[in-house]
């Protein structure tokens, strides 16, 4: 191996740390206690190591972010292709959006709540996202009847989005989620008779 492999492959190395480790602090203290400082410190390399990698928080967010829509598209993924019907295939996106962003909170909050210098929905919006858009637009295409897919898709995401981050700040009630996800989801499969 030569020399300029091993740099490169050391560089991808504390790439790859400086990402996990602020996904890890994230999840136990907040993106608030995510700093350069406390990554440097965390990671045992200079700031400037750091910044050498990214130029400051919001860019490690951005890179955070990619990480979990890769992780989300591969979730929704699954859970479309273990169902029977189109219904079922909705209801199961669905189902594993809110258990995704359930379960992984300030992950959640990088793709979706953090202001983030993603691309979405324009060109050169990164592979993972349009990798995650296009389960939904998969799951929904049953239902379209017509339509435009790729509106209904954002019609899908943004209410189990909506959903989702209103029943986490506790601007609605969490013993009514399952029955508000059933109620999205009998909506979008009805959609498509009612024209």
């Amino acid at each position: 191996m030569s020399t300029q492999e091993r740099r490169e492959r050391e560089r991808a190395r504390r790439h790859r740390l400086i990402v996990t480790v602020a996904r890890e602090l994230a999840e136990a203290e907040g993106w608030e206690a995510v700093t350069t400082r406390r990554l440097a410190e965390r990671i045992e390399y200079s700031q400037p190591v750091l910044y050498s990698h990214f130029a400051g928080k919001d860019a490690i967010v951005a890179a955070v972010a990619l990480e979990g829509f890769a992780e989300l598209a591969a979730e929704l993924g699954k859970a479309r292709a273990t169902a029977g019907t189109p219904r079922e295939a909705l209801a199961a996106l669905i189902h594993a959006y809110a258990g995704f962003a359930r379960l992984n909170p300030s992950l959640y909050d990088a793709m979706l709540t953090l202001a983030v210098d993603l691309p979405f929905g324009r060109p050169g919006t990164p592979a993972p996202l349009q990798a995650a858009f296009a389960e939904f637009r998969e799951a929904i295409a049953a239902f379209a009847a017509g339509r435009d897919t790729g509106i209904l898709a954002e019609v899908a995401w943004g209410s189990v989005h909506g959903l989702v981050t209103l029943t986490r700040s506790g601007r609605l009630p969490a013993d009514h989620h399952e029955r508000r996800l059933a109620t999205l989801i009998d909506q979008l499969a009805a959609s498509a008779g009612r024209r």
